[in-house]
């Protein structure tokens, strides 16, 4: 996949800037950021190497940034999928109606939409904390389950499902689940056993994680082809989050973070216009979609040390986020 480029990095230094300065901030000896804007690249800056050592490599375009939770938007589009083929009846089919190793007496009244939306009440090991669909807790509980349930009607692990149905598609081909180092890898130290989708091992260039947002926001339509049904996409970023839930809480599609209004709870904040959505990652990597503007943005990082004292890291993503679109704005008057 590959799309336009007109570069305008005078236009976006100071988001690259802000970028660099945590970067430094929280020790990340790595960073990136790319945006596509109305279908063409408008800004593509990396920085550093691939670990603190001199003989690391630079970080360049064929990098791969371990992308932590954003996996989980892979996730939902192969939840997503299961739906459009009618591997799954709907959001609402409860959680035991395909997976018969789970205690009945816990899972009993947690549905897929409860998963998708962290409002299923499950701690590890399975026990629960609240009852599902009355309360709001991220943690990876349902990200399991689903995990189990993919690998169930499309018999076949998670990893196999992305990579046949939309990767290969997309031409994809600088991200996959990976668990042997090697040269374009951005390695974070980890341990992983396998490569099938169940580990946070999932690693993408930066270009093909904004590929990612891009199909999202287009709805699977790239240079006038529609691949897959414009609906997979499309379902996956709809809020899922039961409407009963209270007002402050978070509103998830198939994981993403999705705008309706400000919300106190919600890491999305009070600027992004309605509809936008967005994911992130334990190492500081960030896909933001603005859809009112035409927007993807994309901030990878490598962060593996602790915290620095008197880091927020909501603030930092927040930030990130405002000078993506004080950039934007500031190029919609200039046009």
């Amino acid at each position: 996949m590959d799309l336009g480029v007109a570069l305008n990095e005078n236009h976006f230094d100071s988001l690259n800037q802000t970028v660099l300065e945590i970067q430094n901030l929280v020790s990340s000896s790595a960073a990136a950021v790319l945006i596509i804007q109305n279908g063409v690249v408008v800004n593509e800056w990396y920085s550093g190497r691939h670990d603190h050592s001199e003989q690391s490599r630079k970080v360049d375009a064929k990098s791969q940034f371990n992308i932590g939770s954003i996996r989980k938007t892979y996730l939902g589009f192969a939840i997503s999928l299961a739906l459009q083929e009618g591997r799954l009846k709907g959001l609402d089919d409860f959680v035991s109606n395909y997976l018969d190793d789970v205690d009945d007496s816990v899972i009993t009244g947690t549905t897929i939409r409860h998963l998708l939306s962290h409002t299923h009440g499950l701690y590890e090991p399975l026990k629960r904390m609240f009852p599902a669909g009355t309360n709001w807790k991220y943690n990876n509980a349902g990200v399991n389950l689903l995990i189990s349930i993919v690998q169930k009607v499309f018999d076949r692990p998670l990893a196999s499902v992305i990579n046949d149905e939309v990767l290969r598609r997309y031409g994809l081909t600088e991200t996959g689940w990976r668990k042997e180092q090697s040269e374009n890898l951005v390695w974070v130290n980890e341990t992983y056993s396998g490569e099938h989708g169940g580990e946070a091992n999932l690693f993408a260039s930066t270009r093909d994680l904004a590929y990612w947002g891009y199909l999202h926001l287009t709805k699977g339509s790239y240079q006038g082809d529609q691949l897959l049904p414009k609906t997979i996409f499309q379902r996956a970023v709809e809020i899922t989050t039961p409407s009963s839930l209270d007002d402050t809480l978070p509103r998830n599609g198939f994981f993403w973070w999705v705008q309706d209004r400000p919300r106190s709870m919600s890491e999305l904040g009070q600027q992004l216009p309605k509809g936008s959505f967005q994911s992130l990652g334990i190492f500081g990597n960030a896909l933001l979609v603005i859809p009112e503007y035409n927007v993807v943005a994309v901030r990878m990082l490598n962060q593996i040390e602790r915290n620095p004292e008197g880091y927020n890291y909501l603030k930092d993503i927040q930030n990130f986020r405002n000078k993506v679109l004080e950039c934007i704005l500031s190029n919609e008057i200039l046009k």
